[in-house]
């Protein structure tokens, strides 16, 4: 399967807050126990404004929990995955996606 972009495989969860030729910046908000669809980020930095709990479906290496806190900065590897929010509150994340 070819790479889906976050934003056009999920306008509803993941919008361009800023973008120039070296990042892109998204939010990312899903509310309690939402589900994505299959896309795919290059490597980046995320920024947790929220707590969260998350499961990751990802290709090959099946599914992975995340508990996160607000405030927690996390570097983040080039992935396809399929994220969702465990919890029952809404989640919230910017994530500074590099570009190559």
């Amino acid at each position: 399967m070819a790479e889906r972009d976050a934003v056009q495989a999920d306008p509803r969860h993941y919008a361009v807050e800023a973008e120039d030729d070296r990042v892109r910046v998204l939010r990312i908000r899903y509310g309690g126990g939402e589900k994505s669809v299959l896309h795919s980020h290059p490597g980046g930095v995320a920024i947790f404004l929220t707590d969260g709990h998350v499961r990751f479906n990802d290709q090959g290496g099946g599914p992975q929990e995340a508990q996160a806190n607000a405030g927690e900065v996390v570097l983040m590897p080039a992935t396809t995955h399929q994220p969702e929010n465990l919890a029952g509150q809404p989640f919230e994340v910017i994530l500074v996606e590099l570009k190559g």
